[in-house]
């Protein structure tokens, strides 16, 4: 079904406002793929904060010229799937990981900090952690010393309860 001109600058401005606040756009191909793994992927994007969607190319090519992902235009051609994310990671990873079991999904393109990236960059942008494990990573890392402090304190506060009592 073809949109009329008011749907197509509906879906310009929406994918504009999603564009605006992106710091990452990944493209993949899904040529062939069921409805269900569809709605799989769907489903793991929404709880990655991924905005993901099936999208004309041209519309899409109008939405992202004059930004700094207008650099990918020239790699929007065939069935795209667009992945758009705040988070610098999360569009790659939902989109990577999900191609890693399913072969109908061919990562295709992406584009970060205003780079286009191949294939083999937004697989190396997907294995970077997200900011969130990188959080929690560092949070371990400050807690260890005050851990060990601790521990070190109960083992001879226990040590000196011992010896006063024996």
């Amino acid at each position: 079904m073809s949109l009329n001109l008011d749907d197509k600058k509906a879906v310009v401005a929406e994918v504009s406002a999603q564009v605006a606040n992106a710091q990452t756009i990944a493209v993949a191909e899904y040529r062939g793929m069921e409805v269900g793994d569809l709605t799989v992927l769907r489903s793991k994007a929404r709880e990655a904060g991924v905005y993901l969607r099936v999208l004309k190319n041209t519309l899409v090519r109008r939405a992202i010229a004059e930004t700094p992902f207008a650099g990918l235009s020239d790699q929007l051609v065939g069935p795209l799937i667009y992945g758009i994310s705040e988070d610098p990671v999360a569009a790659a990873k939902v989109l990577n990981d999900f191609a890693k079991t399913n072969d109908k999904l061919v990562l295709k393109a992406g584009s970060y900090a205003g780079n286009t990236l191949d294939k083999a960059a937004l697989q190396s942008l997907a294995s970077i952690p997200s900011r969130e494990e990188l959080l929690a990573k560092l949070l371990g890392i400050m807690q260890a010393p005050v851990t060990g402090f601790a521990c070190t304190l109960a083992a001879l506060a226990k040590k000196r309860e011992e010896e006063a009592a024996a």
